[in-house]
């Protein structure tokens, strides 16, 4: 194996971590560096048990799908993947939010393989 993980990792919003969680799952390198060069799939957590699927892009774009006209950003293959860690959402050309690594799990890693 490479020292590659494949990961599910939650984010809360600082403002106000009950609203918006996200998770995303990625592959990281050993020392917490994003390697998925590919599109990846995640979701917003919205409105308590609403779900908002996603599609995040190379360029860190947000795609919500051809039904969304929402443009939203994100730093996140930017950061290094650690609990704490912090990275920027960007809903629009003009409002931004914080979040926080909260949560890392490593996929496959309850399976009984060795």
């Amino acid at each position: 194996m490479s020292g590659h993980r494949d990961i599910r990792l939650l984010a809360l919003w600082r403002d106000d971590p009950t609203e918006a969680a996200l998770t995303v799952d990625l592959r990281i390198e050993s020392a917490g560096a994003v390697v998925s060069v590919w599109d990846v799939f995640g979701s917003f957590g919205l409105d308590g048990d609403d779900c908002r699927p996603f599609v995040l892009r190379r360029d860190g774009a947000i795609d919500f799908g051809k039904a969304s006209k929402a443009k939203w950003k994100t730093n996140l293959r930017e950061v290094v993947i650690v609990i704490g860690a912090g990275f920027k959402v960007q809903w629009n050309e003009s409002d931004s939010g914080d979040y926080k690594i909260v949560k890392i799990a490593v996929l496959g890693a309850k399976d009984g393989r060795k």
